[in-house]
């Protein structure tokens, strides 16, 4: 008799939210579904969004993660069959590669026997990945601080969405890999660029959750990353600068290229004022997600 399937459902992330460079994520309710089990030979059926750009072979960043944890652990990873039903954009700053990388995490410790909780996935997921961002919003859900501590271990908070806020993302019809959106930025920043972001990561947090409107868009300025990245995503700038009733403000999600809508309930045409942007600039868009995922990933 073949084993039972399993199940791992993990949501898409956008980083950063604007001043909180590597440090501030959320989670979106966009999904990577992935059943699996046991198996004589590896198969990886793959279905769903961008699907011809997600590999059916052994180099599956899925399984490479499963064996990267079997590795880690001193276990053999057997075969899996491995069916993926895909929701999250590719190359567009929406986590594809966390959602990966945590799902990955998770059947190789279902099918090791391994029996980690969150905590133990997040810290797996963030050494691989290299820092805990993204990964931390696919674990935990909602919105998330995260940081490395100085022994390693990946630390996350998980905070709640002010139920007045709308988080909306706006996807162009264009990718810009992570690898060429790092290379803008400068080895090193000034003083009061620092400072400046450190304040308004601090007063972002502060607002989303409390719900004080009054300290937006300044919350969502930035120095650190959005400015240098204003020449690879057009009409970022303009974004950026946007104002308009019921509109907090706008931000790169990740690396981008898509757009994070802040908005009050009820606000939800501010959206559109993006798109039009984008058209502006000869880029079609479309509204890929307005909800924050409230969990993280689930196994069933």
């Amino acid at each position: 008799m073949p084993e039972p399937w399993k199940t791992v459902r993990v949501p898409a992330s956008s980083a950063n939210l604007g001043p909180g460079f590597d440090a501030l994520g959320l989670a979106l309710e966009l999904y990577l579904e992935c059943r699996f089990r046991r198996s004589e030979a590896l198969s990886i059926e793959v279905r769903g969004c961008d699907s011809a750009n997600i590999s059916t072979g052994a180099d599956n960043l899925i399984w490479q993660t499963a064996l990267r944890v079997a590795s880690d652990t001193a276990e053999s990873m057997p075969p899996i069959e491995l069916e993926i039903v895909n929701d999250i954009p590719i190359g567009k700053g929406l986590g594809s590669s966390a959602a990966a990388l945590t799902a990955g995490v998770v059947i190789a410790s279902e099918i090791l026997g391994l029996n980690w909780d969150a905590e133990r996935v997040l810290h797996e997921a963030a050494y691989i990945e290299g820092h805990p961002d993204n990964v931390a919003a696919c674990v935990l859900g909602s919105i998330v601080a995260s940081a490395i501590d100085s022994e390693g271990i990946a630390r996350a908070v998980r905070m709640e969405l002010h139920p007045h806020y709308r988080v909306a993302v706006v996807v162009p019809d264009f990718v810009l890999a992570t690898v060429d959106a790092r290379r803008v930025l400068p080895e090193k920043y000034t003083r009061a660029a620092t400072i400046f972001n450190v304040q308004r990561s601090a007063l972002l947090i502060a607002a989303l959750t409390s719900g004080v409107t009054d300290a937006f868009p300044a919350a969502l300025e930035d120095r650190l990353h959005q400015p240098y990245r204003f020449a690879l995503v057009p009409g970022l700038e303009e974004m950026t600068l946007l104002r308009m009733p019921g509109l907090l403000g706008c931000a790169l999600s990740g690396a981008g290229p898509s757009i994070l809508v802040f908005h009050e309930r009820g606000h939800e045409q501010v959206c559109e004022r993006v798109r039009e942007i984008f058209a502006s600039h000869g880029h079609a868009s479309e509204i890929a997600c307005s909800k924050v995922a409230a969990r993280g990933y689930e196994l069933f």
